[in-house]
Parts: structure tokens; C-alpha cells; sequence
């Protein structure tokens, strides 16, 4: 499946895009607009990279707890250190591992969340912020063929922005 996401100023411009291509033979069921008074970005199944961000964080937390847990008991038993001298034998080391948890715990959500947050939305992002700037979105889905058609109808109108995407995964 093709998509072409075209970035328009105001609500007029996306009715009209909408009316050229409806005009130019693109079929309406695969023609969408995006913005205030339509579709959201939640709607359409842009996808959220705050969510993405928060699904990585515990995806990581998952495997980095237990590996701190582990690493932050082995360090305490290995070294001697006591950390936590009041404690005990064995309770030092198992607090020095519930820190190595705590550490693998800061891990997953700066490294899993920092970057699934920066990294892990692709043009998502962008579009999104477009949408909250006041911008509206016309996305037309469909074959390569309709997707082309799409962009010598939007071209002329002198959009913000015009890109085509492909979607593998279906």
C-alpha cells in the first residue's frame, strides 16, 4: 500500500486539494484529511512516539532490571565493598543488587524511552507537529499508479509539502 501525505496551510486549501482530486477520478474512500474538524493524527493511525517511547522503555526494563539486580549483587559480593554496612551479610548484597535493578531500571526508561521518544516515530512526529500548528493533512492510499495520479493533481496547488511513502508490511 502507497501513501501520499501532502501538507496544506488552512482548511480551504485541504477542501480544495479534496475537490481535486475527488475531480481528477481518485476515489473518496481513499482520500483523507487530517486536522481540525476532520480525522486526528490518533484516527488515522499515526503513531504516537510518546507511546512508542513508553512500550520501549518497559520492553527494555523487562531484560535491563534483572541484568542490574544481578550485575549490582555479583559487584557487592565480588569486591567486599559493603556498601550498605548496617545490613548485614546478606542483605548488603541484595541491596547492592536492588541499586544495579534501580540503575538497569534508569536504563530502560532514559536509553528506551530517550531514544524510542527521538528515534523511534519516523515522520510521525513531524506530522503531528504540523497537525497541532494548525495545518491540515491530505493523505490519499492506494497503489503506486493512484498515488502518482494523486501527485500531478496536489502539484499544482502548491502544497507546504508532498511525500509518498510505501508500507512493506502489507
Amino acid at each position: 500500500m502507497d501513501y501520499l501525505v501532502t501538507v496544506v496551510s488552512d482548511r480551504i486549501k485541504a477542501e480544495e486539494a479534496y475537490t481535486a482530486l475527488e475531480k481528477g477520478g481518485v476515489p473518496t474512500s481513499q482520500i483523507s484529511i487530517l486536522g481540525r474538524g476532520y480525522k486526528t493524527a490518533d484516527e488515522f493511525g499515526l503513531i504516537d512516539p510518546a507511546e512508542q517511547a513508553k512500550k520501549r522503555a518497559a520492553l527494555m526494563a523487562i531484560w535491563l532490571v534483572p541484568f542490574g539486580f544481578a550485575g549490582g549483587y555479583m559487584f557487592d559480593l565480588i569486591t567486599g565493598v559493603n556498601s550498605f554496612d548496617w545490613a548485614g551479610e546478606p542483605w548488603n548484597h541484595v541491596l547492592g543488587g536492588l541499586a544495579g535493578a534501580v540503575g538497569g531500571a534508569m536504563g530502560s526508561v532514559f536509553v528506551g524511552g530517550g531514544v524510542g521518544l527521538s528515534a523511534g516515530s519516523g515522520d510521525a512526529l513531524p506530522y503531528r507537529n504540523r497537525l497541532n500548528a494548525g495545518k491540515y493533512l491530505v493523505v490519499v492510499e492506494g497503489a503506486t499508479s493512484l498515488k502518482n495520479k494523486a501527485t500531478s493533481i496536489l502539484r499544482p496547488l502548491n502544497p507546504e509539502n508532498i511525500q509518498g511513502y510505501t508500507d512493506s508490511s502489507v
